[in-house]
């Protein structure tokens, strides 16, 4: 269970740190920061997707859901280490601070996106048992 949440969130994550690195680069400087934070949502879920069928598919994992969602709180709770100990500081924020510059579309945005990312092993199948 938590090999496959640690390979889980480095798969996913690792492309949303990615997205993350890009929105902030590249959108939020041209357009504005709430654009770019809802822009970078579907990639983020897309990344949540292929992630959760990866981990799953190369380690074999039952279909139990315990199991699956073991993964999935693994993967979650790594991703909000990762956010908190390592994001806010690269970005020079304290978490007040960063609260108090979300708007509460982002934060509901966040949250969902922090829900499927628990979820989505469960709900993803192996290839070989879809046919």
């Amino acid at each position: 269970m938590i090999k496959g949440g640690a390979v889980y969130f480095l798969v996913a994550l690792g492309a949303g740190f990615t997205l993350e690195y890009i929105r902030l680069e590249l959108v939020a400087l041209h357009f504005s920061e709430r654009l770019a934070e809802i822009l970078e949502i579907p990639s983020v879920l897309l990344a949540t997707m292929i992630g959760a069928r990866w981990a799953v598919d190369r380690l074999t994992l039952p279909p139990l859901p315990g199991l699956r969602l073991g993964v999935g709180f693994v993967a979650l709770g790594l991703a909000l280490i990762a956010q908190f100990m390592v994001v806010l500081p690269i970005r020079g924020l304290s978490y007040t601070e960063y609260l108090a510059s979300q708007n509460p579309t982002s934060i509901s945005a966040s949250i969902g996106t922090l829900g499927v990312l628990l979820v989505m092993p469960f709900l993803t199948v192996y290839r070989w048992d879809a046919r």
